[in-house]
């Protein structure tokens, strides 16, 4: 009995040792196929970094306004009785808007004309009466006086016939109507807003480091969201007289020509201050970065001796980025001219691993 199991226990052994063995060296045999077996070179598009020559750029957030631009209000109160313009209007300087009540100021007019006809027959009949000493010169005097106060008074009662009547004060774009024939406006009640809109003003802040970079004729780029792509071109107006003590930060004032009256005083903008002297950079594509947790890379495909033979590999460079100007960014640091770099298909590769490289098919 004893016998028998001691067969079928070897047997057994002999068995699954058979079985266990088998596996054991199919496994290493495929992992020494694996580890002679080279993995196919990944395809990728590559471009040259490129030394150019750029003017530095200070990037800004800026507020548009209008060169001339004002609240027009009433000055005396009364009821509008005539409303000659319309919302949204262009007007010229001089071109009446609005009149306010004025009939009682035209019938003290009349008076005071009156009064100074008056006053003017009074001091020419005395000039004549002295010539024949039979008047006194404190007569002449008096009269004289009287013309005066009578010229005086009809002056401001045009003067405040002016009031009554509104008018441009400069060549401008009208906003909406805030008031209605009949309605009765109290001294400062808002009327109408008037904009010029061509030129306009775009004021921004530069931080003191950057003060070097600006002045009077400084060249300026201003874009706007209301038209993405488009370049309003300009130059810098006035600078601040002093840099603001809790920001540091100077007060820029641009000038940009709206020859086709696409922007509105108010609107936000980004600017772009163009510096006066062009500095040497080196640019590559924005497509060649990439990005993780230790900051900006790109992969540097370099030639490398492989097995007697050269290969291309893909090397894992970190970058500092500086400014940007439409499809290529400047490199501080990490890569210099003539260093080519992959544009795209990134996602394939690790540090060291082999490349093809195929530039027909643009990123």
């Amino acid at each position: 009995m004893k016998k028998r199991l001691a067969i079928v226990i070897v047997v057994l052994v002999v068995l699954f040792g058979g079985i266990f063995g088998w596996k054991a060296f199919v496994a290493h045999k495929m992992a020494q196929f694996m580890a002679h077996m080279k993995m196919p070179p990944a395809a990728v598009s590559t471009a040259t970094a490129k030394a150019e020559t750029w003017h530095a750029k200070t990037f800004a957030v800026g507020t548009l306004s209008a060169v001339q631009g004002t609240n027009l209000m009433a000055q005396i109160a009364g009821d509008v009785t005539h409303i000659d313009f319309h919302s949204g209007e262009y007007v010229h300087a001089g071109q009446r808007l609005l009149t306010i009540d004025d009939s009682t100021q035209r019938a003290q007019l009349d008076h005071d004309i009156a009064q100074l006809k008056l006053a003017q027959v009074n001091l020419t009949r005395t000039r004549k009466l002295l010539a024949h000493h039979a008047a006194s010169q404190a007569q002449l005097d008096t009269d004289a006086a009287t013309l005066k106060s009578a010229e005086a008074a009809v002056a401001s009662d045009r003067a405040t016939l002016a009031k009554l009547n509104i008018h441009a004060p400069f060549s401008g774009h009208l906003g909406v109507r805030q008031v209605s024939i009949g309605q009765y406006v109290s001294v400062n009640t808002p009327l109408v807003d008037l904009q010029s809109w061509d030129p306009l003003y775009v004021n921004f802040t530069v931080p003191q480091s950057e003060i070097s970079q600006v002045e009077v004729g400084t060249a300026v780029e201003v874009t706007v969201n209301a038209f993405p792509g488009k370049v309003f071109k300009g130059v810098v107006h006035a600078l601040g007289s002093s840099v603001d003590p809790s920001t540091r930060q100077l007060n820029v004032q641009a000038v940009i020509h709206n020859t086709h009256d696409e922007l509105r005083p108010g609107m936000f903008a980004r600017v772009n201050v163009i510096g006066k002297h062009p500095v040497p950079v080196v640019v590559v594509p924005t497509t060649a970065l990439a990005y993780n947790t230790y900051g900006d890379y790109v992969y540097v495909v370099e030639d490398k001796q492989q097995g007697g033979k050269t290969e291309k590999v893909a090397v894992q460079r970190k970058v500092d980025t500086g400014m940007q100007q439409g499809e290529l960014v400047q490199i501080v640091s990490g890569l210099k001219a003539g260093d080519v770099v992959v544009t795209a298909g990134q996602v394939k590769l690790h540090n060291g691993a082999t490349v093809s490289i195929n530039n027909s098919v643009k990123p």
